[in-house]
């Protein structure tokens, strides 16, 4: 899929901005930083709020007249709203639109601090939803969090302009979608994290908690910078985006590890392999708004296949 943005408002360019914790420079670990009891949770938080702050700077600069930060980590909680910049608007708690109309008032999608797909090498905290995942697949295309929101936003000509994370994170971004400007902050150490580990979920991945971090100082320099020519980009008359060309109709798939316990306690006894397979949707929204609900509401429907 191929396409060249138009503003859906002449003259404006209003910005989603989903934000999240562990892809952010300087945050080291997911127990100290990126949970409600973590020891540095506070320096975690404004950590983020400055990446995200360099990010609303640049995207003004580049000629955005509207940024709405959406706070991503968890249940949210984790902008800190006083030192947040004052021309961004705030989005706490979950939203009741559906995946399909989530982009519909906006003309770009971007996102800071956001993490690689589970599995990904050199990646810093890998994983896509919960630690115990293995891969996510819609129609047979591997894709994180990240892919998710992409496709839905360009399925819907909402092109992604920007992504700041670790270097697997903007390499994973670049491979999805042409045209998006990225920012790597870190990078991690583990080359090949192995599924059957209990590392691999255990603290979001003891295995991949080494990464080498840019002074934040700098990270935030290179997202204002790289926010800018994102939002210069757009702006661009005839400027491309692409992404996979996928056609209904969708369905997701999830593979979790062998020894997950998540999903042995769901089903009540040991299941020596397991996946998580929706209906099939002519909307690729509905279908992961599917998955959504029998990962995390519905664990007595979820379909298990040894």
């Amino acid at each position: 899929m191929q396409f060249s943005p138009q503003s859906k408002v002449p003259g404006r360019l209003k910005i989603y901005l989903i934000t999240d914790m562990e892809g952010v420079c300087g945050v080291v670990d997911f127990q100290d930083y990126c949970s409600k009891d973590g020891i540095f949770r506070d320096l975690g938080r404004k950590l983020l709020t400055e990446e995200v702050n360099a990010a609303v700077s640049g995207f003004f600069i580049g000629g955005a007249t509207e940024v709405v930060v959406v706070d991503g980590h968890g249940g949210g909680g984790w902008i800190a709203p006083d030192l947040l910049d004052e021309r961004a608007k705030l989005h706490c708690g979950s939203s009741s639109c559906p995946w399909d109309e989530l982009f519909d008032d906006y003309d770009a999608l971007a996102f800071v601090g956001q993490h690689p797909k589970a599995g990904t090498p050199y990646g810093h905290f890998s994983h896509t939803q919960t630690g115990e995942c293995i891969d996510f697949r819609v129609n047979g295309l591997s894709i994180g969090e990240f892919g998710q929101f992409a496709l839905v936003a360009m399925q819907h000509q909402v092109p992604v302009i920007f992504a700041s994370g670790c270097e697997a994170l903007a390499k994973e971004a670049e491979e999805l979608v042409s045209g998006i400007v990225t920012v790597g902050v870190k990078r991690g150490t583990c080359p090949a994290p192995n599924p059957a580990s209990k590392d691999f979920t255990r603290g979001m991945g003891l295995a991949q908690a080494g990464a080498t971090h840019l002074s934040p100082v700098l990270a935030r320099s290179l997202i204002k910078l790289g926010a800018c020519q994102a939002a210069e980009r757009v702006r661009t008359p005839g400027a491309l985006y692409s992404c996979p060309d996928l056609h209904g109709p969708y369905s997701c798939e999830a593979e979790y590890r062998d020894s997950s316990e998540k999903i042995t306690k769901m089903f009540g006894r040991f299941i020596p392999a397991r996946s998580i397979k929706t209906a099939e949707f002519e909307r690729l929204g509905d279908a992961f708004e599917e998955f959504y609900r029998l990962e995390w509401l519905d664990p007595a429907e979820l379909k298990a296949q040894a």
